[in-house]
């Protein structure tokens, strides 16, 4: 397909994204636009940056203007679910941009923000609606907005929707809109929980896929640099003295964590901004506005709040903290190297994320690059099998796999400082078995010099009631 004229789009659609600059669809666009305009479900598999925004919004806005669909009070007639904030907003400039040639109107609902003007402009009328699912759902409760005359309903991102627990608000919407209305799903990955979501929404959808889950894109160069955790912010700090990094995305994988990173930078002489979940909508906006515009050379994020960012120019990623969900680094690295330009990928590893890196290269099907280049290169990191010298009190030494959690018989992996037993509660490595969980007399209790757990105490009170019995 060589233009949009061959999709079938009409004259004013055309017209709008010419205006944006755009001449050739992408391949997701190209699969999607034509089942979508004859009204057909679809199952979409598109990671960010793919062009997936524009492959549904430009069929509603067609769809609305062939059936000369007015604006109506409270009752959309397309319904677009989105599982964040920034993710939301960028749909809805979108809709803006792409309906700058015709009567369609599109309004963005989301919390953090009080409801009073967007319950305003509800009743002011619009075609489409763009919601967070928390959001909506209060504005159903209150009577503000109905769904009975929802005509094309779409969950967009719908695999982060669902890490972010956001499944039984979306079964509660689906519930209420009517059983004809065309459903479209899109998500970065497919997996079997987003597959039975998919199953109890769409009927006989096209399916589309144009990059399998857990790629990562030919143009983005990949490294990685083991450093000691207590290293990461100077090193951080030397690679951002390259003037070649001009635009740059961090990801941590915690809020403070964002915050301290943002704070170090800017000491560092770096303008930087940060955004995660608690920072207020203003916040939030007003960093992601001086990283577009270039007034933030860094923005720092977490993965939730990183949903939607589609910044273009990013001229690399660096992942300073390593995320535990391969497809997360998927999604993390997706945001350089768009509209045909490189990018680069940096991430830094420390002994704990050394089982991060294994899932990572494993789902990616290539091992990333080692960069030993920098001042904090750590060889025993990165040589994960030769065991790190055993100390007392941790929750790590003495395995091999550079640190990584064994799994329990079940196949689960063990998480933080400590892992849940079969009485149900937390025990820290040092009073559950120290390292590598041994199972001798006195791992976890006397070669560690640690306190007895509750359970070991009820244990020794029931022996101890059972001598007395026998002595008797």
């Amino acid at each position: 397909m060589s233009d949009f004229k061959g999709l079938g789009l009409i004259e004013p659609v055309q017209k709008a994204v010419a205006k944006e600059g755009y001449s050739t669809p992408t391949p997701i666009q190209v699969q999607s636009i034509p089942p979508l305009l004859k009204g057909r479900d679809l199952l979409g598999v598109a990671q960010t940056g793919t062009g997936k925004t524009a492959s549904f919004v430009l069929p509603i806005l067609h769809r609305l203007v062939e059936a000369n669909i007015l604006p109506s009070r409270k009752a959309p007639r397309a319904l677009i679910l989105a599982p964040t904030r920034e993710l939301a907003l960028q749909i809805q400039e979108s809709i803006v941009c792409y309906a700058r040639f015709v009567d369609v109107r599109g309004v963005v609902v989301f919390g953090g923000v009080p409801i009073g003007k967007q319950i305003k402009a509800l009743n002011a009328g619009a075609q489409i609606v763009v919601a967070t699912p928390g959001r909506l759902l209060d504005l159903m409760n209150q009577g503000k907005i109905r769904l009975d005359k929802v005509e094309t309903f779409v969950l967009d991102e719908a695999d982060r929707m669902l890490d972010m627990g956001f499944v039984h608000d979306v079964k509660k919407i689906s519930a209420e809109i009517p059983a004809k209305c065309q459903t479209v799903l899109f998500s970065a990955t497919m997996p079997a929980t987003v597959k039975k979501l998919a199953d109890g929404l769409l009927i006989k959808p096209v399916e589309v896929e144009v990059t399998p889950p857990a790629t990562t894109a030919e143009r983005i160069s990949q490294r990685v640099l083991f450093v000691p955790k207590q290293k990461k912010r100077t090193l951080l700090s030397e690679i951002m003295k390259n003037e070649d990094i001009t635009r740059v995305l961090v990801f941590t994988r915690t809020k403070h964590s964002a915050d301290r990173v943002a704070r170090h930078l800017e000491k560092s002489g770096v303008r930087s901004g940060a955004i995660h979940g608690d920072k207020a909508q203003n916040a939030r906006q007003r960093a992601l506005k001086g990283f577009r515009d270039g007034k933030l050379r860094v923005l720092v994020a977490t993965d939730i709040a990183a949903r939607g960012i589609d910044v273009d120019g990013v001229s690399h990623v660096i992942n300073f903290d390593l995320p535990n969900e391969p497809e997360s680094y998927v999604h993390r690295i997706g945001r350089t190297a768009r509209a045909g330009e490189k990018g680069e990928a940096i991430s830094f590893c420390d002994a704990q994320e050394r089982g991060y890196l294994r899932d990572i290269e494993k789902a990616i099907q290539q091992a990333v690059p080692i960069d030993e280049q920098h001042t904090f290169h750590a060889e025993a990191i990165a040589q994960p099998d030769e065991d790190p010298p055993k100390r007392g009190g941790g929750g790590g030494g003495g395995r091999k796999g550079g640190g990584r959690r064994p799994q329990t018989s079940q196949g689960e992996k063990h998480k933080g400082k400590g892992h849940r037993a079969k009485d149900g509660k937390r025990h820290g490595d040092k009073g559950h078995g120290g390292h590598g969980h041994s199972s001798g007399k006195g791992a976890g209790t006397k070669n560690h010099g640690s306190k007895k757990t509750n359970t070991q105490k009820a244990a020794a009170k029931r022996g101890a009631k059972r001598a007395a019995k026998r002595s008797s």
